[in-house]
């Protein structure tokens, strides 16, 4: 009686984690994010990535430099100059070099200039397909063909988020203000010297 007990049991425990194993290895289907879900995504990953630190000029309040909101992943405002500067300053193995808005970069590469990502037509990101987007995030290449993303674009990082991210950051970044801003191209380390001198 003891041993038909035991066989029972250990039959019904068998089948009890059997039964839960194969509930917990089933994939439950994801629905797919409906449009506004997915801006709402793309908000949280921009806002929370730190994108507009580099991506939008900056005003200066009481508690230092903050967004100007106006001009929100506008890039490097097309009207500013950088200040003069001292090329020993960024030479290989020395300092990076930003300005007051955060949003252009001196170093050994050269000038970077924060980009204008928002769906403006003509300087900024409207007319990029969503494809095209993904491609320059996940190639660190403009337009995924281009020149390399230059520092400090954290591209690397962004390219290691899900499509779904990524379709999340381009549906979020396509819902914004468009506005007009023309940013410079980036400046090569063999006119470091040429541009700095013009100040």
């Amino acid at each position: 009686m003891r041993n038909t007990f035991f066989i029972a049991f250990t039959i019904a425990m068998c089948s009890v984690l059997l039964f839960l194993q194969v509930n917990c290895t089933q994939q439950v289907e994801q629905k797919p994010l409906t449009q506004e879900e997915l801006i709402a995504r793309g908000s949280y990953i921009v806002n929370s990535s730190g994108c507009g630190d580099c991506h939008t000029p900056k005003i200066m309040s009481p508690n230092g430099p903050v967004e100007d909101t106006t001009r929100f992943l506008s890039g490097f405002p097309a009207e500013d100059k950088l200040p003069p500067l001292d090329l020993k300053t960024v030479a290989p193995g020395n300092w990076y070099v930003t300005e007051k808005n955060l949003a252009a970069w001196v170093g050994p590469w050269g000038i970077s200039y924060a980009s204008n990502i928002t769906p403006d037509n003509e300087t900024g990101i409207g007319t990029l397909s969503e494809e095209m987007f993904i491609k320059t995030i996940r190639e660190g290449k403009l337009m995924g063909v281009g020149r390399p993303l230059l520092p400090p674009m954290p591209w690397p990082m962004f390219a290691r988020k899900t499509d779904e991210d990524l379709k999340a950051i381009y549906a979020y970044l396509m819902s914004i203000k468009p506005v007009k801003n023309k940013v410079p191209d980036p400046v090569p380390p063999p006119k470091l010297a040429e541009y700095f001198s013009k100040k």
